[in-house]
């Protein structure tokens, strides 16, 4: 997990740096952040964040709405994609605020009546399998980040968001894995080198910011991507290893992180009282891989759950198909191989088979 020092957005030391750690929500016992300082946080991002979004999207393929996910803390499935809570729910327990709603989860409940405003601890916009580049799984039903903002924008236009929450709420993104692992994708030739790709993600996070600030919003948390060549799926794509990470994709992890962080150094420069923090997420999974026995992992190149190579070719539970599958005679092993791929990135999202929490 990631830890944050929300000391300086909260307005308590002069410090740039996110702090990240793997226990849970490490160094909180540094940090003393009341809920008066920080009342709402607004989500933004894929996967990683999304509290169930996609649950409430009929026309999204991508969905986490079945066991395991769920399973440890809230006994149940809830959009996550995780057993556990996401980084945005355990910051928000820290600070002492309930987790947020997905935002269509909320928009269901003032439709039917069920609610009359919308919360004020803030809200979930996330979409599992989204990226920062408007087309990035666009044929999968996913929210991207644009549209993420423009469902925020017109929740404060309208004055359903009072405009003091927003500038002294918590504005958290992380986004950027999807696109990066569709760049590889065989489906879809890149028009762009990688360099200019990364720029042109760089740039629709440059477009989030402006926007974010002309709202108001003046506390802004960017995370940095993992180590996306490590994950198990990368055995999907033609070319990448399987007995080590794929090189060239963490290439274009790193230089879009190096990118992230140097938007985040600027913040305060470009966009007057403004307060950023750069969440150093490679960083911090690099050193749990380097020494996976210390912080408590027993493998860190397999899904804990999925099918075939590392686990990494179907989404975790989703297995039972497979039983299915290998009752067939060894003559439709073709067609078996052709719906692993197909029920396993259901509309080309990474299918991240699991990502443990509590």
């Amino acid at each position: 997990m990631v830890s944050l020092t929300f000391a300086r957005i909260a307005g308590k030391i002069p410090s740039q740096e996110l702090i990240s750690s793997g226990e849970k929500v490490g160094l909180i016992h540094q940090v003393s952040v009341v809920a008066s300082n920080v009342p709402a946080i607004f989500v933004f991002g894929d996967s990683i964040f999304d509290a169930g979004n996609n649950h409430f999207n009929r026309n999204c393929t991508a969905q986490a709405d079945f066991p395991p996910y769920g399973s440890s803390f809230f006994h149940h499935p809830t959009g996550r994609f995780t057993n556990g809570r996401t980084v945005a729910d355990f910051t928000s327990e820290f600070i002492g605020i309930p987790l947020q709603k997905p935002y269509l989860e909320v928009q269901f409940e003032i439709v039917n009546g069920t609610r009359e405003n919308y919360p004020t601890n803030g809200i979930n916009f996330a979409s599992a399998g989204s990226g920062v580049l408007r087309e990035t799984n666009n044929d999968s039903g996913v929210t991207p980040i644009q549209v993420q903002l423009q469902q925020f924008q017109t929740l404060v236009e309208q004055n359903h968001i009072d405009k003091k929450l927003v500038k002294n709420s918590l504005f958290f993104l992380e986004s950027g894995s999807n696109d990066i692992f569709n760049y590889f994708f065989p489906f879809d030739t890149p028009t762009l080198n990688p360099d200019a790709y990364v720029q042109s993600m760089l740039k629709e996070v440059g477009n989030f910011m402006d926007t974010i600030y002309k709202l108001g919003g003046r506390r802004i948390a960017v995370f940095a991507l993992g180590p996306v060549g490590c994950v198990p799926a990368r055995t999907l794509l033609p070319g990448a290893p399987v007995t080590k990470c794929y090189g060239k994709m963490n290439k274009m992890v790193k230089n879009y992180n190096m990118g992230l962080e140097n938007i985040v150094k600027g913040l305060g420069v470009k966009y007057p009282g403004a307060v950023g923090v750069f969440g150093a997420v490679y960083k911090t999974v690099q050193i749990f891989r380097a020494d996976p026995k210390r912080y408590g992992f027993a493998d860190v190149d397999s899904a804990c759950c999925g099918y075939g190579t590392l686990g990494g070719e179907l989404q975790c539970g989703k297995e039972d198909r497979i039983l299915k599958l290998t009752s067939l005679p060894k003559s439709f092993g073709r067609i078996r191989s052709g719906l692993i791929l197909l029920f396993g990135l259901e509309g080309k999202f990474i299918p991240r088979p699991f990502a443990a929490s509590v």
